[in-house]
């Protein structure tokens, strides 16, 4: 006697992908792609040339995993304010679409899970550079930084920066200065890209207790630190140049101009007591990150000879 099995349920099905497409909300897969896009740059600059594909793969595989884990026990750790955010309120966790204790286990088993990859397909610095970032991430930033100083996206943001060191560590086994430069410039990067978003959202962190710098201090202290990393970012990224060649110095001048030019514009209009549109800036900052590193992995496919120092 047979049992004939019959269809599943369209309400079962609607389920599983819920909940599904909850765990991946988790990750903040946008995010992930701005982080994989730095990472492929750098390993092509530390190869000077196109790595192996299967390097790359395995690294953007082994790096996504990381920030993944990242992301979601952000979620698990700021549940309560993202709940209070606008912005953030349909995150899983904060209209309760995934337990939280899941929502643990979930992100430690994505960490150690790329961690282990990492250390298997390409070398154990780049797996424990991984577990660091991490462990920066949730510990430092978000644990003991963000809802306790103004400066939280400053030291917090260099868990953002890891990306780059971890993707030359694949490639070397090693950390270089030009992956410190990387780092450098994305470090310096992150205020004024983060200062335009929380421009924009500054009611939103004030009604969720968290001290963003454009909470606590005046518009013109913030348009004016804004300028400050700025020239910072575009200084670092100069630093870059005697590891590459004329693709990337024509990027960097370019670039920099106008950023630093949207930056000051920004800055006069706050100065005039006139509408500030942040998320100009802000737009233009992911803009500008992209177009930096993919001139880094142009001029590095291309392989021109490289300035180097001059002394």
């Amino acid at each position: 006697m047979s049992t004939a099995v019959g269809p599943v349920p369209a309400t079962r099905r609607s389920g599983f992908l819920t909940t599904v497409k909850a765990y991946l909300a988790l990750t903040k897969a946008r995010i992930i792609e701005q982080l994989l896009v730095v990472t492929v740059p750098a390993m092509m600059l530390a190869e000077r040339s196109v790595p192996s594909l299967w390097l790359v793969l395995s690294v953007l595989v082994g790096g996504a995993g990381a920030a993944a884990s990242a992301h979601a026990l952000n979620c698990v750790v700021d549940a309560d304010i993202d709940a209070k955010m606008a912005r953030t309120s349909k995150r899983p966790l904060a209209r309760d679409a995934v337990p939280r204790s899941h929502a643990l286990v979930f992100g430690l088993l994505l960490g150690a899970a790329s961690a282990v990859w990492l250390g298997l397909t390409s070398n154990w610095v780049a797996a424990w550079l991984a577990v660091a970032a991490i462990a920066f991430y949730i510990l430092v930033y978000t644990l003991l930084l963000k809802r306790r100083t103004s400066q939280n996206i400053v030291w917090g943001g260099a868990a953002g920066c890891m990306p780059v060191v971890i993707g030359w560590a694949a490639v070397t086994g090693t950390v270089g200065w030009p992956a410190l430069v990387l780092f450098a410039i994305i470090f310096f990067w992150t205020p004024p890209h983060f200062w335009a978003l929380a421009m924009r959202y500054r009611d939103d962190y004030a009604a969720a207790g968290i001290p963003m710098l454009p909470v606590v201090a005046s518009p013109r202290r913030v348009s004016r630190q804004i300028v400050a990393y700025s020239w910072a970012m575009v200084a670092c990224s100069a630093l870059l140049v005697p590891a590459t060649s004329w693709i990337y110095l024509a990027a960097t001048v370019l670039g920099g101009a106008w950023f630093l030019i949207a930056a000051h514009r920004l800055d006069s209009a706050v100065k005039r007591d006139e509408v500030v549109k942040s998320m100009r800036l802000f737009h233009l900052s992911n803009t500008y990150l992209t177009g930096l590193f993919v001139a880094v992995a142009v001029d590095s496919a291309v392989g021109w000879p490289v300035f180097g120092w001059p002394f």
